[in-house]
């Protein structure tokens, strides 16, 4: 309603005369701010400030719409908005805004236009921000490819003026002749290369003429069409790649790379072996899409070390193109050392000189490089050594000299190490044997043997068994056993004693007397079969053990006058003297020839007493008138063996009573005569004594004198004398072994008489040793056999005692 009533308004005014016909005109410049001072109205119109407000004067718009303001005390005329010429006018030129102001009382109004002028207040602006050409590589030079133009809300000189290309390019030009055109042309300059350049990126720039001027931009995009106008290319024109021989199937060993500069279908390229060699045949497939050539068979490097190979490329065009790969196959430590004996020698002699080449070899390694070196050694060995030859070549031989007993087979490892990481080994085992030779003698298992037997043997009778080993083997170690004459001087051994020569079992030939013969002394051999043999002897000790088959042998009384001699025993003779001794022997020995002594039977057998040791025979109890002058007596001396053996010995005693002086010359005489008689027994047994005593000195310093020169042990006398032939001649002769003195003394009155009993005069032999035994003395000599066993003990060194004996075994 407002505005129909403006319209209404403005008619009327129109109508009323004192209207103006010329304009009222002004300009203004665009995008002035609110409140800006256009021109002063009031002043133009020829009115005053204050008529404007008396008259209220006004502007009134035809289209309503109020962009200018009047400031009735001034008189100005100002925006009432900031003005945009575009927005108002577009691209007319000019751009007038008209409108009337108007006066009351009178009404009055007067016509004001007002032009807008325009400022660069717009950039060109280009329909399309970014714009993409495809053009084939192929198009000719001054082809046009057109661009819509931009635009420019500014008119005039503010409009667009020029369009530029930015980086400048020698490809392509702008062409912008018509501004009326709604667009602009790209011309090619040259002819395009999309191989070198498939695309180009330039700024298409509009620029106004504005002071300053404006411009505005779009992107221009070139893609340049392909053409398969290339052939592949490979990157290298030769492909060297390394593998190692124990790659697993599938690792890759290189890659080929072609390129081509088509795109697309052209550009896509795929590779192939050549034909030339079959693939079948080769360890390596190749990737036809990347190239990628991988392993799918097993490589040997000591079969094959390199693999040379043809690969061909080709484009979707079928343009193609080939290049050579060299694969090197590289070696890894997989062979372990090999040994190659050319000789060897077993079993060897082992008298084998040191140096000796026992074994010839060789090593190899079928692998390269360090992992070809190797190192032998022999593993803990003393008596062999390596010995390089010549290259790889090794010798075995001998360091030190070898025996068989000692090892009879050598067990040499040789050990092979290659040089590789980790190292590969390998050994070699040889079983070298050792050959025997001759180069030991027998040995016993005993430095001497010591055997008994009884005497009075079986002939015939095995009393022991000397052993030897040899430790050579075969024939070498085959042992004789032979006997051998104990001294050089002799000439056979001894008769009596036999040897087995297969078993070294030891045999009495004949009886033997222990009284003749104590014991043998021979030398048993054993000698092997080897050539030439060796032996070795031993000593061998028979000692005869005794039997008892010897009587007891009565010395004193003899026993062989008649009748026998009387003993004069006083009647004054107290209880416990002496009367006589009684003195037997044994040819026997040990207990065999302990000797007791027994009162068989006398006239009174309680007036004597008879020591059971040493055959003393004593007064009892004092002599009596009633007891009979003369008394006889049978003592019994038994010895101790098994049986016992026995003997009598006859004794007559005459009783004296009151001895007077009368009867002393025919007692002197008797005593006289008796004395001289024994006197001469003593005189020639002294003899005999001193005879055997330097007999028993003289061959005690002749085998000393033989042991030095012959045997450490020494060797055992035989028993050269008859000691049961001297016993018996000394008996015989009225005189004893040994020196004995006996003396009476007989004092007138004193019916006593006193017997004293001397020990030998001449001392016994020293027990006489040699040899070693097991335990038994080797020899004994004859020591003085006890009168009874009250005078002493038996004691003879060195001989096995009674147990002993019968302990021994013996056959």
């Amino acid at each position: 309603m407002a505005s129909a009533r403006q319209v209404l308004c403005l008619c009327a005014l129109l109508c009323v005369p004192r209207v103006r016909c010329e304009p009222i005109r002004y300009s203004v410049a665009e995008e002035g701010e609110s409140g800006s001072v256009v021109a002063n109205v009031a002043e133009d119109a020829g009115l005053t400030p204050a008529q404007l407000s008396a008259r209220r004067a006004r502007i009134a718009s035809p289209d309503g719409r109020q962009h200018f303001r009047l400031e009735r005390a001034t008189g100005r005329l100002v925006l009432a908005e900031r003005l945009d010429r575009e927005e108002m006018c577009g691209r007319s030129l000019p751009c007038t805004l008209a409108f009337e102001l108007l006066l009351e009382n009178p009404l009055q109004f007067f016509r004001v236009e007002v032009a807008v002028e325009d400022v660069n207040d717009h950039s060109p602006v280009f329909p399309e921000e970014r714009v993409t050409f495809q053009i084939l590589e192929t198009s000719d030079p001054g082809s046009r490819f057109p661009v819509e133009a931009a635009q420019d809300l500014d008119v005039g000189s503010n409009s667009i003026q020029a369009y530029t290309i930015a980086p400048e390019n020698e490809c392509f030009s702008v062409s912008f002749k018509h501004r009326r055109k709604k667009f602009i042309e790209l011309v090619l300059e040259k002819p395009l290369d999309r191989e070198e350049q498939p695309e180009l990126l330039f700024s298409l720039i509009a620029t106004d003429g504005g002071s300053p001027p404006r411009s505005g931009t779009a992107q221009i995009h070139i893609v340049v069409l392909d053409v398969n106008d290339n052939a592949p290319t490979f990157t290298q024109d030769v492909y060297v790649g390394q593998v190692l021989e124990n790659a697993p199937m599938g690792s890759v060993v290189l890659r080929v790379v072609a390129t081509d500069p088509d795109v697309g279908l052209n550009g896509d390229i795929s590779y192939r072996f050549s034909q030339a060699v079959s693939e079948s045949q080769l360890p390596f497939t190749i990737d036809t899409l990347s190239g990628e050539i991988r392993v799918t068979k097993p490589l040997d490097f000591e079969t094959t070390q390199k693999y040379e190979l043809s690969v061909r490329a080709i484009d979707g065009g079928g343009i193609s193109a080939m290049c050579n790969v060299v694969v090197e196959v590289m070696d890894v430590n997989d062979n372990a050392p090999e040994v190659v004996v050319s000789s060897f020698s077993s079993p060897l002699p082992e008298n084998t000189e040191p140096g000796t080449v026992v074994a010839l070899f060789a090593v190899r390694d079928r692998d390269s490089g360090v992992n070809e070196e190797i190192n032998c050694a022999l593993e803990d060995q003393l008596s062999f050594s390596l010995r390089p030859a010549y290259k790889n070549y090794y010798e075995l031989v001998t360091v030190s000299t070898l025996d068989r007993e000692e090892t009879a087979q050598y067990i040499v490892v040789i050990t092979t190490a290659d040089a590789g990481s980790p190292p590969l080994t390998t050994t070699q085992t040889f079983m070298v044997d050792i050959s025997d030779i001759n180069d030991n003698a027998p040995v016993f298992n005993q430095t001497s043997y010591t055997m008994y037997v009884r005497e009075n043997n079986i002939p015939g009778v095995l009393v022991g068994a000397v052993s030897a080993v040899d430790s050579d083997a075969g024939p070498n170690a085959k042992v004789i056993y032979s006997l051998r004459p104990v001294y050089p001087a002799e000439q056979d051994p001894c008769s009596c004693i036999s040897v087995n020569s297969e078993n070294g079992h030891v045999f009495v030939l004949r009886p033997l007397d222990y009284e003749q013969v104590r014991q043998l002394e021979v030398l048993v051999s054993a000698t092997d079969a080897g050539s030439p043999p060796l032996s070795t002897n031993v000593t061998v000790r028979l000692l005869v053990v005794d039997e008892n088959d010897n009587v007891p042998l009565v010395l004193h009384p003899a026993q062989d006058s008649s009748p026998p001699s009387s003993e004069l025993v006083p009647a004054s003779a107290e209880v416990g003297d002496l009367v006589i001794k009684v003195v037997a022997v044994d040819a026997d020995s040990g207990q065999n020839s302990w000797l007791s002594f027994h009162l068989l039977r006398a006239t009174d057998p309680r007036l004597f007493a008879v020591g059971s040791q040493n055959g003393e025979v004593r007064l009892r109890r004092p002599v009596t008138e009633r007891d009979a002058m003369k008394q006889k007596l049978e003592v019994l001396v038994r010895d101790n063996g098994r049986p016992p053996l026995s003997a009598t010995a006859a004794l007559s005693v005459v009783l004296v009573n009151g001895l007077s002086q009368e009867h002393l010359p025919q007692q002197e005489l008797a005593v006289q005569d008796e004395d001289s008689s024994l006197t001469i027994y003593l005189i020639v047994s002294l003899v005999f004594v001193s005879l055997l005593f330097l007999t028993s000195v003289t061959a005690f310093v002749a085998c000393k004198v033989c042991k030095r020169k012959e045997l450490k042990g020494g060797h055992m006398l035989y028993g050269t004398g008859n000691l049961q032939s001297s016993l018996a001649a000394g008996a015989a002769a009225g005189t004893l072994p040994h020196a004995y003195c006996y003396e009476i003394n007989l004092t007138t009155g004193s019916g006593n008489s006193e017997f004293k009993f001397l020990k030998p005069i001449l001392p016994s032999m020293p027990p006489h040793h040699s040899g070693t035994g097991r335990g038994v003395a080797d020899t004994e000599d004859f020591l003085p056999v006890p009168n009874s066993m009250g005078d002493a003990a038996l004691d003879i060194s060195g001989t096995p005692s009674v147990g002993q004996f019968n302990g021994l075994p013996f056959n």
